[in-house]
């Protein structure tokens, strides 16, 4: 059997700690700062 590439293991841990996120609801804390920090990189906020 052949070994995954570390890519497909880094993409599948990834997709495990979305869920565990989206889990415990702290998608909109996320979601916010990753706005707030978006914004003041353009210069807006």
């Amino acid at each position: 059997m052949k070994k995954a590439p570390w890519w497909i293991i880094g993409v599948m841990v990834g997709i495990v700690f979305l869920i565990i996120g989206f889990g415990r609801e702290q998608f909109d804390d996320i979601y916010n700062k990753a706005i707030m920090i978006c914004l003041e990189c353009i210069g807006i906020g």
